[in-house]
Parts: structure tokens; sequence; C-alpha cells
């Protein structure tokens, strides 16, 4: 199979859509998880500009172990007690974090990371894991970011079922 990325363009929302629209390409007819997540890194990590970290987590039953993703190497365990990412997995809520270095508990996996966002993902009230988001500049994520990438997240836990 062979896949173009399109160049995004338009609005913010308009973006997300296009983006959306090719994720849901390259996870169809896909439901390996790894397969999804490795694509899914690679796809927005390309498409939207100031990321240095886009990838996944997934929960072992005890803490979230690195997955697929895009950017420098990676904690490889997280707690669920510890970081943006733990406290996406504890809450099960997006957490879009404007300045990394004032969240308590904070873990600098690249200490070029200055803002966050993190996607739960729970399918049928298990978490899976969460969809991270690192990137170099402050207050990256808005809530059209958040709302995208939530879409984003949700069109991958759909592949696996």
């Amino acid at each position: 199979m062979s896949f173009t990325a399109i160049p995004l363009s338009g609005s913010k929302p308009e973006q997300y859509a296009q983006l959306l629209a090719q994720a849901r390409g390259l996870l169809h007819g896909e439901r390996d998880r790894i397969a999804n997540a490795a694509n899914l890194s690679a796809l927005v990590y390309h498409a939207l500009p100031a990321l240095n970290w886009v990838g996944f987590y997934f929960f072992d039953g005890t803490e979230l172990v690195v997955g697929p993703f895009q950017g420098l190497p990676a904690c490889v365990r997280i707690p669920l007690d510890k970081g943006v990412c733990g406290a996406a997995a504890s809450t099960r809520r997006t957490q879009r974090v404007a300045d990394v270095h004032a969240f308590p508990g904070h873990i600098a996996c690249d200490s070029a990371s200055r803002s966050e966002l993190v996607v739960p993902l729970v399918l049928d009230g298990a978490l899976v894991g969460v969809f991270d988001l690192d990137s170099p500049e402050p207050e990256r994520f808005d809530a059209d970011d958040q709302r995208g990438l939530e879409a984003i997240a949700a069109a991958f836990l759909e592949s696996l079922r």
C-alpha cells in the first residue's frame, strides 16, 4: 500500500479535519496497535509544526511503557502517578500543559520540551495507554489542537475494534 500525505491548508479546524481523514486512510483495514501507532506517530509528527516528540505509551497493567514514536529516545516506563502522561492515564482526561516546567512531577525525557498535550486512550472502559505530543515552544497547544488530536486518538481506538 502506498500513502501520500497531503499538506494541510485552511484554518486549524480545517487542517485537523484533513489530518483526521489522512489518519483514517492510514488506519483503514489494519487492527494491529503497534503498526497503527507507528504510522500515526509519523503522520502527526510530520504534518504539524513545532513538535519535537509524538508517540504512544501503552499501559501494561502497572505502568505506561513507551510504544512507537517519532523524536528523540524517550523515557521507557512512566508510573501512573508521575508526569503529564501519568496524569492523563490516571485521570483519563486530556492534559494540555502550556509550560511543562510548571507542572508538578513533570518528567523531562527531552529537556527541549516546553509544552505538552497528552490524550488518554480508553477502550470499553479499559486504559490502553496515552497519545503524547511535546513541543519546544511554550503554549504550543490550544483548544483546537486538543479537539483535533482527541479525534485522531479516537480514530486510533476505533482501529483496534
